[in-house]
């Protein structure tokens, strides 16, 4: 009796054991992607849509039987638009498992969780960081960024507004606030000037002023009138610097870069001020951007109940599947291996197609851009652009 009773409490631990360390195993075999990308601050107009975009890719990759035969989990914690807390989430993270890391969308803001992943051996990717400092140069071969460089996005705007509107004279207004910014402010005048305009003026202000009278009275007493007006910020400044400029009478176009991509400045703006506005960014949330972008639609309406609006939603899909990508082609998630495999591979991505120069070169990404117009208030697509030959980083 005493026996029978010994080998059912035995078999019961085991049974107890066995459940344990089958749950333990399920879990490691998930492959862990973490990120940092922001839901609050100042970056999360950017981050937040990519956030979004990334849980959809993760969700079509297991509904289709996920990856080397594993499950992906994506954890995102708040970077909350902080350096010090983008690095100490990397930090968490690649401590508990993290294979991958999704980075947020500037030099500035994203560099920490890229250097946390370096020193971990693991790839790291940008959802948008364009600064040519989110390169392999400063942050490690394993590093990326999913979008085209400053220097193509600075260029493509250049080549539109003088070869393609003819606009010979250009005035430039840049938010000193990060690398972002002025790199592109930066690109643009290079290669402005290198096609053959002129630069009227180079001025600058410092994120959240609110009294643009120096700037506006700068633009208002040049003898030369400008063509165009670069202007190269995030939301809230920029409505306030267009509405500004409208509202004294300089009704010049008005071009710029991804941050325009918001649908808080186009709101902000209207019918009345959201006028003759360009601006270059990753894709466009419609059939004629990418045969595949209507049967993403219809997943992220079938995840969040609505449509997509702005293309940073493209990039997080994007970054998630690029890396998809890259572990399907190494077989293995070891960060030497596919960040190899991200070098020597073409991606047909939503934003895009994509390659990388090696590692040497800084992974500079080889891409094009697509160039939207602001008209009443609605953006239109008016078609990708590659420049010829953008500025060197």
């Amino acid at each position: 009796m005493l026996d029978h009773i010994l080998r059912k409490i035995s078999f019961g631990l085991i049974l107890i054991i066995s459940i344990f360390f089958l749950g333990s195993v399920s879990f490691a075999q998930d492959i862990i992607i973490g990120g940092a990308l922001s839901s609050t601050g100042v970056q999360a107009p950017l981050d937040e849509p990519g956030l979004r975009g990334a849980q959809v890719a993760v969700k079509a990759i297991n509904d289709a039987g996920g990856l080397l035969g594993k499950k992906v989990k994506f954890i995102n914690l708040d970077g909350k638009s902080d350096p010090v807390v983008v690095g100490n989430i990397a930090v968490e993270l690649i401590d508990k498992g993290a294979a991958l890391f999704v980075a947020p969308c500037d030099f500035d803001f994203g560099g920490p969780a890229g250097r946390e992943a370096q020193k971990a051996g693991i790839v790291g990717i940008s959802t948008c960081a364009s600064d040519p400092l989110y390169s392999s140069w400063s942050l490690g071969d394993k590093q990326f960024t999913l979008s085209m460089w400053n220097t193509t996005m600075g260029a493509a705007a250049a080549e539109y507004a003088y070869r393609e509107r003819g606009w010979k004279n250009a005035y430039v207004v840049t938010d000193q606030f990060i690398a972002y910014t002025k790199s592109l402010s930066k690109y643009f005048l290079e290669h402005f000037k290198a096609i053959g305009g002129t630069i009227l003026g180079d001025d600058k202000y410092t994120q959240g002023d609110q009294d643009f009278s120096a700037q506006l009275s700068r633009i208002r007493a040049l003898k030369t009138k400008p063509d165009v007006i670069f202007i190269s910020s995030y939301q809230p400044d920029l409505s306030t610097i267009i509405r500004s400029l409208r509202e004294v009478g300089i009704n010049a176009p008005v071009m710029g870069g991804d941050s325009y991509d918001d649908p808080g400045l186009f709101e902000a703006l209207g019918k009345k001020f959201g006028n003759d506005i360009f601006f270059v960014t990753h894709t466009w949330m419609g059939p004629e951007s990418h045969p595949d972008m209507p049967k993403f639609i219809n997943l992220y309406k079938s995840f969040y109940n609505k449509n997509p609006d702005t293309s940073f939603v493209a990039t997080g899909w994007d970054t998630i599947m690029l890396m998809a990508e890259a572990i399907k082609i190494a077989g293995t998630t070891n960060g030497a291996a596919v960040a190899k495999a991200m070098e020597s591979s073409e991606f047909n991505l939503l934003t895009g197609k994509l390659s990388y120069k090696s590692a040497a070169e800084g992974h500079a990404p080889d891409k094009a851009a697509v160039l939207v117009q602001l008209q009443d208030g609605r953006p239109s697509f008016m078609g990708w652009r590659r420049p010829a030959n953008p500025p060197a980083p």
